[in-house]
C-alpha cells in the first residue's frame, strides 16, 4: 500500500512577507531621508506666519495710535479759537479718523498677508513666475472691469484725507445738495432741503462747494422808489443793523456788523440798496430772513415803499381805460379807411 505524500508550500508567505518588510524598510528610510526637509520646511512656515501675525498687529496698533494723536493735535490746533471749534466738530474728527485708519489698517493688512503668503508658497519649491503672471492678468481684467469702483475709492480717501467736507456740513456737488450725512470711501450721502436722501458716488463729484466752512455773507437786496430819499433810506437801514447786532439772540450769529454797501443798481422807476452781513457757517439764510423782516417794517415806518409791494390808494382810483388802446378805424364800414380798403367791384362785360 503507498502512503500519500503531502506538500506545503510556505514560499508565498515568505514572498509577501519579504515585500511587506521590504516596503515597511523603504518608507522608513524615505521618512528618516525627508522627514529633516519636513520639519526645516513646516519650521519655515511657522515663522513666516508667526512674524507676518506679530508684524501685522504692530503696524495695526501703531496706525490707531498714530490716528488717534493726530486727531488730538487738531483738536487742539482747531479748538484755538472759535471758529475752529466750529469747523470741525467731535463727529467729524472720529469719522474722519476711523476711516483714514481703516484704510491704513487694509492696506497694511494686504501687504503683510500677500506678502507672507507668497513666501510660504517659495517654501514649498512652487513655481510663482506662472502664478504672479495669471495675478496680473486678472488684476488687470478686474481693474478694468471695476474702474468706477477703484476711482470711487481713490476719490473716497483723498476726500477724506485732504478734508474737503465732513458730517454736518452743507455742500454742493452738483448733481445735488444738502447737509452731508455720512462720508464713506465709495459714496457721500446728503440730506436735500426737502429731507430726501442723496446718495453720490465720489468718483461722480467733480467739484464740491462748502457752504460750512469759515464763514458765510448774508445779503438782502432793498428795492425802493427812483424818488426816494437816499440818505433816509441809509439811515433807517444802519439803524435796522445795528438793532439786529445789539440783539443777543443774534449776536451769537453774527461774526460782524450789518453794512450797507450802497446802490447796487439804479433803474427808472426803483433803486436797489444792498446790504450785507458776515454770519456764522449755515445760518446766512436765516439771517437774511430777519433782516428783510426788520427792513420792511422799518421803511414802512418812515413812509418809504418797498417796490413789487400792493398798490398805493392813488394807483387804485386812476383811470380804469387808461391803458385800453384807442379803437381802430378800420371798424366801421362808412369809414373812409374802410371805403379804400374795400375790394374794386368787378366791370359789367354784357354791354
Amino acid at each position: 500500500m503507498e502512503v500519500p505524500v503531502v506538500t506545503v508550500t510556505v514560499l508565498p508567505l515568505a514572498t509577501g512577507a519579504d515585500d511587506a518588510q521590504e516596503q515597511a524598510g523603504q518608507a522608513a528610510g524615505w521618512i528618516e531621508d525627508n522627514w529633516s526637509t519636513w520639519l526645516t520646511t513646516g519650521l519655515q512656515v511657522l515663522l513666516v506666519v508667526a512674524i507676518a501675525v506679530v508684524l501685522r498687529a504692530l503696524v495695526r496698533r501703531a496706525i490707531t495710535k498714530l490716528v488717534d494723536r493726530m486727531s488730538r493735535t487738531g483738536r487742539r490746533g482747531f479748538d484755538v479759537t472759535p471758529l475752529g471749534g466750529l469747523l470741525v466738530n467731535a463727529e467729524r474728527r472720529r469719522q474722519r479718523s476711523q476711516a483714514i485708519g481703516s484704510v491704513l489698517r487694509s492696506v497694511a493688512s494686504f501687504v503683510i498677508l500677500g506678502t507672507a503668503a507668497l513666501m510660504v508658497l517659495g517654501t514649498f519649491k512652487i513655481d510663482l513666475a506662472p502664478l504672479l503672471a495669471s495675478a496680473g492678468v486678472a488684476g488687470v481684467a478686474v481693474g478694468f472691469g471695476a474702474r468706477n469702483l477703484v476711482a470711487d475709492f481713490l476719490s473716497g480717501v483723498f476726500m477724506i484725507i485732504e478734508d474737503q467736507y465732513g458730517v454736518g456740513d452743507v455742500i454742493d456737488v452738483g448733481s445735488a445738495s444738502g447737509e452731508v450725512v455720512e462720508v464713506g470711501l465709495r459714496v457721500t450721502k446728503l440730506r436735500g432741503d426737502e429731507g430726501r436722501i442723496w446718495y453720490v458716488r465720489n468718483g461722480e463729484i467733480k467739484r464740491v462747494g462748502n457752504m460750512s466752512q469759515g464763514w458765510a455773507t448774508a445779503g438782502v437786496d432793498v428795492t425802493v422808489p427812483a424818488d426816494a430819499d437816499l440818505d433816509t433810506v441809509r439811515a433807517t437801514l444802519t439803524e435796522v443793523g445795528e438793532g439786529l447786532g445789539a440783539d443777543q439772540a443774534w449776536s451769537e450769529v453774527l461774526w460782524g456788523p450789518v453794512e450797507v454797501l450802497g446802490l447796487d443798481s439804479v433803474q427808472l422807476d426803483s433803486m436797489v440798496v444792498r446790504v450785507a452781513a458776515r454770519t456764522m457757517p449755515g445760518k446766512a439764510a436765516g439771517v437774511e430772513r430777519e433782516l428783510r423782516w426788520r427792513i420792511k417794517r422799518a421803511l414802512d415806518a418812515v413812509g418809504i415803499r418797498v417796490v413789487g409791494g400792493p398798490a398805493t390808494q392813488a394807483e387804485e382810483d386812476g383811470d380804469p381805460t387808461a391803458g385800453m388802446a384807442a379803437p381802430s378805424a378800420y371798424a366801421s364800414t362808412v369809414s373812409p379807411q374802410s371805403i379804400a380798403a374795400s375790394p374794386i367791384p368787378s366791370a359789367n362785360l354784357s354791354k
